[in-house]
């Protein structure tokens, strides 16, 4: 009885349950014109363009008779195209050498931050972060001046050690050089992402395990980590995303190196070639909707996976 009269007072001071509100026909109206602005430039500035191409992509384009629809004859034609086939490859050599390097490096400087053992921790962070601000084309423009073999900087300390330096923007190396921007592009942005989900997993969790005796790897390693799983699946996916969708830097360093960097070096680069190089409109349509088909794929994969593995766990 006791304990019925102690939860019905405190019921009582609680007050009346309360029902969710609903809007009435004003509300809606306004919530509709506040939303309405971000709904016309999506529409114009994304689903327009969007199935703008998908029409063209079912286009061909001929000398006589102007465009006649084709159907799937473009992606018919871009499955079986090598060029396509070679700058997919490489693209994806690139996604799982760069991704994992660039994410280990993230989460590296993420933990080290949070474990508020950093010296000028405010600093050091915004140091980071600061490569990310650099526009890709200023940054691949520097970049491409250090790998320079005749006045790059990288190539005048390896001269005044004495030593042969390496032709970074040969054919073989190319890659690796394009990874490395890249990588020093996007750690910042990764590491702000991972820190502000760390930042965000209560203290007290922290405590009681050093409380237990665990150490700050184990922490690291059996808190920390699982506790940033989605955000450390994001991260993924804009990855995997951004890597298939690689443009800028090759496109620049082509200029630079244009023996070593073709016009089928990425999908993405091909497909612009295609389309104002060649003309042909249609089929580059084709090829950007046939990638973007591919990352849906691999990005749904991904996540599916991520998502069975953590209902496992």
């Amino acid at each position: 009885m006791t304990v019925l009269s102690n939860r019905a007072r405190a019921a009582r001071a609680s007050g009346p349950a309360r029902t969710p509100r609903r809007l009435d026909g004003a509300q809606t109206r306004a919530a509709w014109v506040l939303i309405a602005p971000f709904l016309l430039i999506f529409a114009a500035m994304f689903l327009a363009p969007l199935l703008y191409s998908a029409y063209l992509s079912l286009f061909t384009s001929q000398l006589v008779g102007g465009e006649v629809f084709s159907g799937l004859a473009n992606y018919v034609r871009a499955l079986q195209d090598p060029s396509f086939w070679a700058g997919l490859g490489r693209v994806g050599l690139f996604l799982f050498i760069q991704v994992p390097i660039m994410l280990v490096a993230s989460i590296g400087f993420a933990l080290a931050l949070d474990s508020k053992r950093v010296r000028g921790g405010k600093v050091a962070r915004l140091l980071i972060f600061v490569p990310y601000a650099v526009p890709s084309v200023v940054a691949t423009l520097m970049w491409g001046y250090l790998y320079g073999t005749d006045f790059g900087l990288i190539t005048q300390i390896f001269q005044a050690l004495g030593l042969q330096a390496p032709d970074l923007l040969s054919p073989q190396n190319i890659l690796g050089s394009t990874m490395n921007i890249v990588c020093w592009e996007f750690i910042g942005y990764n590491m702000i992402i991972l820190y502000a989900a760390l930042r965000a997993v209560p203290e007290d969790i922290y405590e009681a395990a050093e409380i237990d005796g665990a150490g700050q790897f184990r922490v690291a390693w059996s808190i920390k980590l699982p506790a940033i799983r989605q955000a450390l699946l994001l991260t993924l996916i804009f990855s995997i995303i951004g890597s298939f969708q690689l443009f800028n830097e090759p496109n620049l360093l082509a200029n630079i190196a244009p023996n070593s960097i073709g016009t089928d070096f990425t999908p993405n680069l091909y497909a612009y070639n295609v389309a104002f190089r060649n003309q042909e409109i249609n089929y580059a349509a084709a090829i950007a909707f046939l990638l973007g088909i591919i990352i849906m794929i691999v990005s749904f994969v991904v996540q599916t996976a991520a998502n069975r593995k953590e209902r496992q766990a």
